[in-house]
């Protein structure tokens, strides 16, 4: 029978536990950097990287299968598993990387101060009905917040999120901790997304109601995020300062 660890991160798994099958694959991709390993090398086995990483058999397993259906590693049976050319190629943060402000905060070194600017219930516009595939008459919640370290604003925040995901009235709902996690409490985790990245300034709107001046040069993100199923639960719209981040990817 499985340990009771076991037990804990094969239950998680389906959940909150798939951050920990991503903590575990990042911890893989450290380890196979600290050691230098090339392409073609084989990386360590199941049992090694457990005593060196911790957890369970089942969650490192996770984690390695991650990483083939990324094309980092290969799987030669009998052999073990071996690291890709395209696992060689160091990507500092990667764009196509599924994480929440919070999570991205640490691997930048920011400590995010959340401030909630204003919520309400409204009609959405065609392009949000579209992407959240609203039928007639559904409303979404519409919030807007703002992302400071050390009392400079870095992120603006623009979520349109389907109404009939919370029950509760949208007054009840803290909004100022992380958005994913108050989705997952009501049953919706979010686990992926469709996106859409470039250079813009924050909306006028936002500059006169908020004083943000000089908040400067941003980098927006505009994306639909869905649960595992594929259900549309949210519209995002996310402008980082121009000044304090930058986004890597690898061209394969």
């Amino acid at each position: 029978m499985p340990q009771r660890g076991e037990d804990e991160d094969m239950a998680g798994a389906g959940g909150g536990g798939q951050t920990t099958v991503m903590r575990f694959r990042d911890g893989i991709l450290n380890l196979v950097a600290e050691r230098g390993l090339k392409a073609g090398d084989k990386i360590p086995t199941e049992a090694e990287l457990k005593a060196h990483l911790g957890g369970s058999r089942p969650t490192i397993r996770e984690a390695l299968k991650l990483l083939e259906q990324a094309g980092i590693l290969s799987v030669e049976h009998g052999r073990g598993r071996f690291l890709t050319a395209a696992g060689t190629l160091h990507v500092a943060r990667s764009i196509t990387h599924f994480e929440s402000i919070t999570e991205m905060a640490g691997h930048f070194g920011y400590s995010y101060e959340n401030r909630v600017l204003g919520f309400s219930e409204e009609t959405p516009d065609k392009a949000v009905r579209a992407a959240l595939k609203l039928a007639p008459g559904e409303t979404i919640i519409r919030l807007e917040r703002l992302r400071l370290h050390e009392r400079k604003p870095l992120i603006y925040c623009l979520a349109m999120i389907r109404r009939s995901l919370i029950s509760d009235p949208i007054y009840e709902v803290d909004w100022s901790g992380s958005l994913n996690a108050v989705l997952e409490r009501y049953g919706h985790a979010p686990r992926m997304s469709t996106a859409e990245a470039r250079a813009e300034m924050l909306p006028e709107s936002a500059i006169s109601r908020h004083g943000l001046a000089d908040f400067g040069p941003a980098f927006l993100i505009d994306e639909t995020v869905f649960t595992r199923s594929g259900e549309p639960i949210m519209f995002a719209s996310d402008w980082y300062k121009g000044s304090h981040f930058a986004f890597n990817f690898a061209r394969k």
